[in-house]
Parts: structure tokens; sequence; C-alpha cells
């Protein structure tokens, strides 16, 4: 028995050399990548509801189309698929409160998204655009649908379906419990300082059909994250489900006189089912782009303009 309680007690004590090194480990590193990165210069800001919110424009003729991002993207998500549409269109991208560069605050709903995305309608007086929702922006385009249609032309459901992630994701106590400080904000900034992890999960979405991003690319995508207030928004958000539309709720688009459109790469394995999002809503039969990923914005934009340009004539 006392030999036991012997090695019980050089196991604690080995576990806690252990665990003071790990954090002062974590402790160091979070201190030396303590800085924050400036905003790119030159960005364009406007009120919307509570929220100052970066966007961008292009195109000077057309009717409007708002482009509305997926969790993790910004205004620059969209870089491949705005010269293809502005030829004929004014084009819009703003970026969704949490993630850019616009202003960090909860809460982090899908109705408050929404009311960002309706205060940016009427910012910019922009009268019954063409909204496509990629990803996350699919039940953000959903919702302020089924508020205000009547602010509406049509809605696209891109590579999303609008609803919840099938079983949720982990419950937020225990969440809170296991991803805490120092750790979570070191693993972060590990992250975000490895081309090698960013492109991984970049090849991911995009099926390997997207080119492969360069170094300077890997930072337009990360630098948003390193903005002050980046970090203690993403831990308001870490824990609680995307922000969605209910079924039930999105079924009410079924009959809604906003026109609707479906577009999925054949190889997304986030977005949910075409099918079945087209079948919800009351779409017309969905595009699928064969050999394309979670991202056919930015490897397939000439498909996915043309697919919008269908929704346009609809709307």
């Amino acid at each position: 028995m006392k030999r036991l309680v012997r090695v019980l007690r050089r196991i604690f004590v080995v576990l806690v050399v252990i665990w003071l090194v790990i954090t002062g480990a974590s402790l160091t590193y979070n201190f030396a990548t303590r800085e924050r990165a400036e905003p790119p210069p030159g960005l364009r800001f406007v009120q919307t509801a509570d929220l100052q919110t970066r966007y961008d424009s292009w195109g000077t003729t057309g009717s409007p189309i708002v482009l509305v991002h997926g969790a993790a993207e910004s205004v620059e998500s969209w870089s491949a698929l705005v010269p293809v549409l502005a030829r004929t269109h004014r084009v819009y991208a703003y970026d969704i409160t949490g993630y850019g560069y616009s202003e960090r605050k909860a809460p982090y709903t899908i109705e408050h998204l929404a009311a960002q995305l309706l205060g940016f309608l009427d910012a910019m007086k922009l009268t019954k655009p063409v909204l496509v929702g990629h990803s996350l922006g699919a039940g953000v385009v959903a919702e302020a649908a089924l508020e205000q249609p009547e602010k509406v032309g049509g809605i696209m459901f891109l590579d999303g379906d609008g609803l919840p992630i099938p079983g949720g994701g982990p419950p937020r106590a225990v969440v809170n419990t296991l991803i805490v400080d120092p750790y979570r904000t070191s693993a972060l900034r590990l992250v975000l300082g490895s081309d090698t992890l960013i492109r991984n999960i970049y090849n991911d979405a995009c099926a390997s059909k997207c080119a492969p991003l360069t170094h300077d690319e890997v930072q337009v995508w990360t630098r948003p994250f390193r903005q002050q207030g980046a970090e203690k928004a993403l831990w308001q958000m870490v824990g609680r489900d995307i922000p969605a539309v209910q079924p039930d709720r999105l079924a009410l688009l079924k009959t809604s006189p906003v026109a609707k459109s479906v577009l999925f790469g054949a190889l997304d394995n986030q977005g949910g089912s075409a099918e079945q999002t087209a079948t919800r809503v009351g779409a017309p039969p969905p595009t699928i782009l064969p050999n394309q990923g979670h991202l056919t914005q930015i490897s397939a934009p000439t498909e996915v303009a043309a697919a919008i340009e269908e929704l346009v004539a609809r709307s």
C-alpha cells in the first residue's frame, strides 16, 4: 500500500511539472505573439443597424447583387467571382460581424447577422438586390428574406443549406471547460502562423480544385483573425452552433414570392444536400457543379456567375 502511495505521488508530481512547463511555454508564446496586425489601408465602412460594417463594391451599371460570405471568410473570398459579375452588375460584398474587418459585436445569432445585412441594404439604398449567401451566408440571406421579403429580389444558397449543423456542436460547458486560456490562444496562433495548416484547410474546402495558396494569400485569409478583438469574438462564438435557420422556419420560404436558387459543388462535404435544400425552400432543381468542392465561387467563378445571372433574370 505504501509503495502504491509513493508511485501515485510521483505520478502526481510529474503531471504537475508537465502542466507547469506547458503552461509556462504557452504564456511565454502568447506574450511573444501579442502584437496585433493592422487592418489593410483603404478599407471602406458603412453604418448598418448597430454595426460599423466593412464593405466593397464593383461595377457601375446593371441590377445589384450582394455577396454574403461564410464562416472564417471575408470580402476577399469573392475575389475570383467579382470580376465576372461586375461586367454587367453592380456588385457589393461586406464582412459579417465576427469575421473580416467589420465591427465585432455579439450576439452572433442568425437574427443579428440578418439585421446587419438588411441594414446594409438600407445604407447602400439598394432596391431588390439578389443576395448570394455562401455556406454560413446562406442562412443569413434566408433569414433576411424571411424577415423583409419586400427588400429582396432573389436569394441563392451557394454551398450552404441555411440549416444548423446536424447534431450541433459540442456543449458550450464542455468547450469552455476544455478549451481554456492560455492554451486555446496558443493553439489558435499556432494555426494562424502555419502556412501548411491553412493550406490543408483550404485545400479540403476546395476539394483540391483551387490554385495553391501563396504565402501572401495565406496572410490575406488569416490577417482578419489577427486584428484587435478578433480572438475575443472567436471565443464568444466557440461552443455555439453556427448561426442558422431552424428547418420549420426555413420551409416558410417555399411560399415566399422571393426567387430562389441553389448551387452546390458536387464534392462539397460541408454545405448539406443541394436537392433537399431546393425542395425545402421551393427552388427549381439545384445546379450541381461536377468536380467542385465547398469554395465553388473561387474554383468555378464563371459557372457560379452564370447561375446567378439566371436567378437575376427570374427575380
